[in-house]
């Protein structure tokens, strides 16, 4: 191995340097800008209005409020009209000039002013959800260290790389590319794309996937596929798109509103043509017309639905939720069933030693022979030597000093321990083949799903370990919150034997299990639940959960244990396995539509006492602008109330209630 592999770690100056912001700023957004400066023109011109000033002086402040505030959604109003669209953008701005056109400047520039408040309010939330997907898989680094052929590093950002390059990966780097193994050896964690919770030995010849943990040693790697075409990017890019999806509801309420807009609009004529036929003034049937025109427009309804829907997007973002679509925030408050894989989404991946057996005959008790395991296994960085040591000391055990230590990937590690050599690694390559009875014993512990280690003193051996994956802490909280929420405990669907799922099952508080099951048999578990009326949610990782996932009425991958195909076919991605966020972010879908509701009632409640005034009154045209556009505003800081961190911590603690 060269010299090159040897030289230390750059310092993270290019990083930080070239790391994406995570968080874009209010006043980056063209909306709040302009929103911003018509605001800032209104507030000069109508303390002068107010005080007697010239027209002069307040009348060209009240001209740019108008144009700063109101030329962005008019542009888009007369696009959309191109389209042979009927946008509520335009309908605002025709009533703001025709106002100002009746001598009523100030309620105009006050109808644009809070027209464009209420629009920067919508983009800030779509921008805040971008962030939020942005900010959530910092997998792939940010840079990677390319070769040159004469030897030289580079440190680039990794969308330059491309296929052919040839990159170093130092101890505890990620990789940067999807590639294959030139030079080197290591042990790299590959959990977030092949759901493995254990690290996968990588030398000359093995594949490589950006995002990936690089273990001890170091690797030289050939790319082999454009970083835009990586496990990682991949789903970035999916996941970006989830602000540009609509809810069901939204697509309904877009289709209504073109007729009520056509209405609304052969209304306002007709309620300022036919007064006109009978002798009425024209200035008090034009504002009457505009006033109607402004009240009976539909904005507050449009608004009612994709901001609580996109600040649920944007807050479960930030707490390691990836939700890939409007669609799915909406469709995740409708399960009311769940089924729940085994390893990998009951259990976190992080053995832990579950059987100590010495063998008869060897003279040693459990202590004992976990203490020699520890021992050996003490210096090693391999995760079932964490377990072993990690055993010991929970026990309290004073672990002895180990010397001529040596690991052999795939095989094990052997040291000598008190003058004496101990060896800890695989039954088979330990025993080469030979008979004994901890052959059976390791044979009993692997048919119950453990790994098996066997402990040899002096080449003999002397007992054998259990390790199994470690339950994760949150599993019997989730289930019983799941339980809550859809009043039925999950199911178990896994494909491990019937007795270490039904052993699994009980330490959560699941009641029914279904077992040794192939793939398609998860998904004929799934259709008999929705044959019986059920939504059913699907919480899976691995590529054998792919097919029940996506035959599911909804379904989240756990992220970092994760396979590829389980996370394309999911419909949400727990990025952080936290297992607890799955209630969680289905009582935030409930929220979320249960604003979306309020925020409908409030529309309608507001549309028609103010159409009703109107008709039946006389309504002044500063209060019917105040009332319309009180109400938008109303509308889209409610659905943004999911923004915040209480949100989130009210769904996960109350789950809704």
């Amino acid at each position: 191995m060269s010299s090159t592999l040897a030289r230390p770690v750059p310092a993270g100056a290019v990083r930080d340097a070239v790391a994406p912001k995570r968080r874009t700023r209010i006043f980056a957004l063209p909306e709040a800008r302009w929103a911003a400066t018509a605001l800032a023109l209104f507030l000069l011109a109508l303390p002068l209005q107010l005080t007697g000033a010239p027209a002069w002086t307040w009348g060209p402040l009240y001209a740019l409020t108008y144009v700063t505030g109101g030329w962005e959604p008019g542009w888009a109003g007369l696009q959309a009209l191109r389209e042979k669209t009927l946008d509520v953008d335009l309908l605002m701005v025709v009533a703001a000039l025709g106002a100002a056109a009746i001598g009523q400047v100030l309620d105009g520039a006050l109808l644009i002013v809070i027209f464009a408040t209420s629009g920067a309010l919508e983009a800030i939330a779509t921008a805040r959800t971008a962030d939020s997907v942005r900010g959530l898989l910092d997998l792939a680094p940010a840079t990677a260290t390319r070769l040159a052929d004469d030897g030289t590093e580079q440190t680039v950002p990794t969308g330059h790389l491309s296929v052919g390059d040839v990159i170093l990966v130092r101890p505890g780097e990620r990789v940067g590319a999807d590639g294959q193994v030139l030079d080197g050896w290591s042990e790299v964690d590959q959990a977030t794309i092949t759901g493995e919770p254990l690290p996968v030995p990588k030398e000359a010849g093995d594949e490589v996937f950006a995002g990936t943990l690089n273990g001890t040693g170091a690797l030289r790697v050939k790319v082999e596929r454009d970083p835009s075409d990586s496990v990682i990017a991949r789903i970035v890019a999916m996941v970006e798109e989830a602000s540009e999806t609509k809810a069901p509801i939204q697509l309904f309420i877009e289709k209504v509103e073109q007729r009520y807009s056509i209405g609304m609009v052969a209304a306002t004529v007709a309620l300022f043509t036919l007064p006109l036929l009978f002798g009425a003034a024209l200035q008090p049937t034009l504002l009457r017309a505009m006033t109607f025109m402004i009240v009976a427009s539909p904005c507050a309804v449009v608004l009612a639905t994709m901001p609580p829907l996109l600040s649920a997007i944007a807050n479960a973002g930030r707490h390691g939720v990836l939700v890939k679509s409007a669609v799915v925030m909406e469709r995740l408050g409708q399960v009311d069933a769940v089924a729940l894989d085994k390893t990998g989404t009951l259990t976190e991946g992080t053995p832990r030693v579950t059987d100590i057996s010495p063998s008869a005959g060897s003279g040693l008790g459990e202590e004992e022979l976990l203490g020699l395991a520890a021992a050996a296994e003490h210096p090693s960085e391999h995760p079932l030597a964490r377990a072993v040591v990690d055993a010991a000391r929970a026990r309290g055990l004073t672990i002895p000093s180990a010397e001529d230590f040596d690991s052999a990937p795939g095989t094990g590690v052997r040291a000598t321990v008190r003058g004496r050599t101990v060896a800890v690694g695989s039954p088979a390559r330990l025993l080469g083949g030979r008979a004994h009875p901890a052959a059976e014993e390791a044979a009993h512990l692997e048919t119950e799903g453990r790994t098996a280690v066997l402990v040899t003193l002096d080449g003999t051996p002397v007992g054998v370990l259990g390790i199994a994956d470690r339950l994760r802490e949150d599993a019997a909280g989730t289930v019983t919150a799941l339980t809550a929420l859809t009043g039925t405990a999950p199911v178990l669907v896994t494909g491990d034997n019937p007795r270490a799922a039904a052993r699994l099952a009980e330490e959560v508080g699941i009641t029914e299990v279904r077992a040794g099951l192939l793939p398609q048999d998860k998904v004929t578990a799934v259709r008999e639940l929705e044959q019986a009326g059920r939504r059913v949610l699907v919480v899976g990782d691995g590529v054998n959960d792919a097919p029940a996932l996506a035959a599911a009425h909804t379904g989240i991958a756990m992220g970092r244990a994760g396979s590829d195909l389980a996370l394309e076919t999911a419909d949400a991605i727990i990025v952080r396995d936290e297992l607890a966020t799955v209630p969680a972010v289905v009582a935030l879908s409930r929220r979320a539509r249960h604003l979306v509701v309020q925020n409908l009632v409030i529309a309608a409640v507001f549309i028609t006492g103010l159409v009703v005034w109107d008709l039946a009154g006389t309504l002044p045209l500063p209060l019917g602008v105040a009332g319309h556009e009180g109400s938008t505003v109303i509308v889209g800081l409610n659905g943004l109330r999911l923004l915040a961190d209480g949100a989130w911590r009210r769904a996960r603690s109350g789950y809704g209630r």
